[in-house]
């Protein structure tokens, strides 16, 4: 399964960005990382992004079904949403997507995301 991350410039002046989103599910109503954040896929292209005010740039977010791990290895519990840190970024945004179960181990890795490019 698959969702595409979309990152939107909301400031008045162009940014760019390069490289791959952190992404990591959350959870417990709190913000609390489950499990490993995602794997960077670095066969993906990830060339600089120029944003202008209101331009968008995407990445791919692949996600393994928890529910295929066995309850030992894995741990499960229902996610909140995503954190995502844009690249180079220490401030984080969290998506909300409910319908999504985390592993809470770190032997598991569910989460695989792809570079950065233009939609």
């Amino acid at each position: 399964m698959g969702v595409t991350i979309v990152l939107t410039n909301t400031g008045s002046t162009q940014c760019s960005l390069q490289g791959w989103p952190g992404v990591s599910f959350v959870g417990d109503g709190n913000g609390t990382q489950l499990g490993n954040a995602a794997q960077f896929d670095r066969t993906t292209p990830h060339d600089t992004v120029v944003l202008q005010p209101g331009g968008t740039a995407q990445a791919p977010l692949k996600i393994t079904q928890a529910l295929n791990y066995p309850d030992a290895d894995c741990k499960p519990k229902p996610a909140d949403g995503f954190r995502v840190y844009p690249p180079g970024s220490t401030e984080s945004l969290f998506v909300k997507a409910d319908n999504y179960t985390a592993c809470t181990t770190t032997t598991v890795n569910l989460l695989t995301v792809g570079g950065l490019a233009a939609p």
